[in-house]
């Protein structure tokens, strides 16, 4: 991958990033608008998902910082041609994350019921979030497995293998969904809601598994463990302990919101699972060019360019807020008929409605907030970012979604706090950026 800071060169990692990063929340997507519209308790299974799904994320961001980690660690090497001394890293760090992710399968699958009931769901909602992450959760292995290989790959400057595997994961996803959910008659029984958990789990074990082929048919890295470790596996924790108290952070946020959504009702809580769902699909667009960021940063960073890390910076700034400001008007001309894909239930879709204005106006600003981290990661400035978002969920976000929920705004609560919360991260991403650079790149 040439480091011209060039469109064309920008896209050949972006587009793929883009690609395989929106696979996430289409899968969710997928989940929400096929649920949404069962025979029987469609708000209460909506509200389940919604609810099952803000907890899983919790755990794969948490654990899945591991790609970060990885892809700054062989990035940063690979720009300063050392990228023998890390070859045996990515076996290493999979193991130590898919070994951790099967404590916390044991450590969570018995105390579902209790864990929800802190989202504040109860009676056939609690039921039914049960039942889906009975199913859910034993994908989590195995997506940790595919995000540390899709680490690797972008500290190779390697976006189209990933966006190959998260295409087939998302086919797969949603021809199971329909398949499960509904069932095939003569073939498949429906399932209801334990259909979607199903048909994600199946999904996510054949990513890791066409995860494992792409690396050891396409790469010379190998997926075998070796001892001693690496000695870049202290680099490798410090980042994850630090990108793990960050993530706490981010779910703190995630839980207050889906919590205090909960609280308002069955169709605030439905209508919230919709909204944040695309929020987070708009979120992971954007995210592709900051991947691009995250990806180029890195080599940069080694091989310590500092006037092409400030060029890389700009022009991806304003590729991110070009992609925000088109998906915000993208939204605004389809805003009467987006809702009544995911659900017919009037009560939810009238809630929905008068926050996704909200969701579409924080799309420019979630650009410059998702570029600037993703630099930062592929820098592996990770304590900087702990600090940051410690610092805006604690003094930011939960003392205004508390105030305004005093004035008992609901769900425009959420969404307003959401979108301070988003400033309170970009804006001193950029301003220690470049007081970081600046003067650097003024120097070479």
């Amino acid at each position: 991958m040439k480091t011209d800071i060039t469109l064309k060169n920008i896209n050949k990692l972006a587009i793929p990033a883009l690609i395989s990063g929106v696979a996430e929340p289409i899968l969710s997507l997928t989940d929400t608008a096929i649920i949404g519209n069962v025979d029987y308790n469609a708000a209460e299974s909506l509200a389940a998902v919604g609810i099952v799904g803000t907890f899983i994320s919790m755990l794969i961001w948490v654990l899945g910082q591991t790609r970060s980690a990885i892809s700054s660690i062989v990035s940063q090497h690979l720009g300063a041609n050392q990228l023998d001394k890390v070859k045996n890293l990515p076996a290493q760090a999979i193991f130590i994350i898919t070994s951790i992710s099967i404590l916390i399968i044991i450590a969570t699958l018995p105390f579902a019921s209790g864990i929800f009931k802190l989202y504040n769901a109860s009676g056939l909602i609690l039921d039914y979030s049960v039942d889906y992450y009975g199913i859910r959760v034993f994908g989590f292995p195995f997506t940790l497995f595919t995000i540390a290989i899709f680490g690797t790959f972008r500290g190779l400057q390697n976006t189209f293998y990933p966006m190959i595997i998260a295409i087939i994961g998302t086919v797969v996803n949603i021809v199971l969904d329909f398949a499960f959910v509904y069932g095939i008659e003569g073939i498949v029984s429906p399932m209801h809601i334990k259909g979607a958990a199903w048909a994600s789990v199946i999904a996510q074990i054949v990513m890791a598994l066409c995860s494992a082929y792409y690396l050891l048919k396409k790469t010379d890295i190998s997926l075998c463990i070796t001892f001693p470790f690496n000695t870049e596996i202290k680099n490798f924790i410090i980042m994850i302990l630090n990108l793990f108290v960050r993530t706490l952070a981010l779910n703190a946020t995630l839980y207050f919101a889906t919590r205090f959504a909960t609280s308002y009702g069955t169709e605030y809580i439905a209508a919230y699972t919709i909204a944040i769902n695309l929020w987070f699909l708009g979120a992971f667009i954007i995210d592709g060019y900051a991947s691009a960021g995250n990806i180029l940063s890195g080599k940069l960073l080694g091989a310590k360019n500092y006037s092409k890390l400030i060029e890389l910076s700009r022009f991806l700034t304003k590729c991110g807020i070009g992609v925000g400001v088109l998906l915000a008007i993208t939204g605004f001309l389809f805003y009467n008929s987006i809702g009544g894909v995911f659900t017919k239930e009037q009560a939810v879709l009238e809630q929905f409605y008068k926050v996704f204005w909200i969701v579409l106006l924080m799309q420019p600003l979630c650009a410059l907030a998702f570029i600037f981290d993703g630099m930062f990661k592929g820098m592996g400035k990770m304590k900087f970012l702990r600090n940051l978002l410690l610092l805006s969920t604690g003094l930011v976000f939960i003392p205004i979604l508390f105030l305004l929920d005093y004035f008992e705004l609901k769900l425009y609560a959420v969404f307003i706090a959401l979108t301070i919360w988003i400033i309170a991260r970009g804006v001193p991403l950029i301003i220690k950026f470049r007081q970081l650079f600046l003067s650097l790149s003024q120097k070479t």
